[in-house]
């Protein structure tokens, strides 16, 4: 008796390179780290490090660097998920590079999103990282679409993309000396759209807030954002200031970040299947139409990743 093969779904093609990724990470590199948010392209990561390593344990640990300005359903589902992988999951926070001096902020009010390079680096340097795995995905932004997959960066944790090794036949360097790093991004060449097809394939579990849900909503900057948000500290950020209308509106996130420079979007999509439906059908980019911090000049993202960042 004869079986037919069914044909791969380019969803699994993109995981299996996706795992061969993580796998070559983990046979080149000493000391690798996952960056875990527990946004939704991390907790895609997380699946593919299930596939990749299971039943051992994951060949490195999990970390976030927390603004100290992050929503705390994201923080919630961040704590639950490492849980009931039982990773261990280390976090580092830019209010504590604050406390050292290594953070200055220009006001109060300043978005900490770019700072978070700081203290990663720090991180990198007291856990001797020398590879961290991150979500990135080169269809974000044009910064992101130029980066290799193993993206090198050297002592000072500086990103030069004149300065990047070749990629050919998908054969990965990762290699590095002593103090240099390298930024692996094994779902670089996924789409947003392959990412909410992936979490409704694998049926993944996400934070609130990515569904569509009402929130106070203030115009600041030609952007929707979300108004007086608590912080698990007790902290009310975000607060309306003279002239600006608080409005109740029906909304979800495309993407989650510091509280302060990601937006949120008109949505009525409340489950996955209705967040596909959208993304198919939307003209603008997830980071576009969501991260003031990118928005601010032409170049943001790439400097950003110059001076360190993810």
């Amino acid at each position: 008796m004869t079986t037919t093969k069914q044909p791969l779904s380019h969803l699994d093609w993109l995981e299996s390179e996706a795992i061969y990724i993580l796998r070559e990470v983990a046979g080149q590199c000493s000391n690798p780290v996952l960056l875990f948010s527990g946004g939704k392209d991390s907790l895609c990561i997380l699946r593919l490090a299930e596939k990749a390593f299971r039943p051992g344990k994951f060949p490195f640990p999990l970390m976030h660097i927390d603004t100290g300005h992050n929503y705390q359903e994201v923080l919630d589902f961040r704590d639950q998920r490492a849980a009931e992988l039982g990773e261990r999951l280390i976090v580092r926070s830019v209010e504590d590079s604050m406390k050292r001096g290594t953070v200055v902020l220009k006001s109060p009010d300043e978005p900490r999103n770019k700072h978070q390079s700081v203290t990663l680096l720090e991180a990198i340097e007291e856990f001797g990282f020398d590879c961290c795995i991150g979500g990135a995905r080169r269809d974000e932004e044009k910064a992101r679409a130029k980066e290799r997959i193993m993206s090198f960066r050297d002592e000072f944790g500086q990103w030069d993309p004149k300065n990047q090794r070749p990629e050919l036949w998908n054969l990965y360097n990762a290699r590095s000396h002593k103090g240099e790093n390298i930024r692996a991004f094994p779902i670089s060449n996924w789409t947003e759209m392959d990412v909410w097809q992936y979490i409704e394939r694998e049926n993944l579990g996400l934070p609130s807030i990515y569904f569509s849900h009402q929130r106070d909503i203030i115009m600041r900057g030609g952007a929707m954002m979300p108004a007086n948000v608590p912080l698990a500290n007790g902290e009310i950020i975000n607060q309306p200031k003279a002239g600006e209308e608080v409005i109740n509106m029906q909304v979800r996130f495309r993407t989650v970040g510091d509280i302060t420079c990601t937006a949120p979007v008109l949505s009525d999509a409340d489950n996955v299947s209705k967040i596909v439906i959208e993304t198919a059908t939307t003209t603008i980019t997830e980071r576009g139409a969501t991260r003031l911090d990118d928005q601010t000049s032409d170049a943001s993202m790439e400097q950003r990743k110059k001076e360190g960042y993810f």
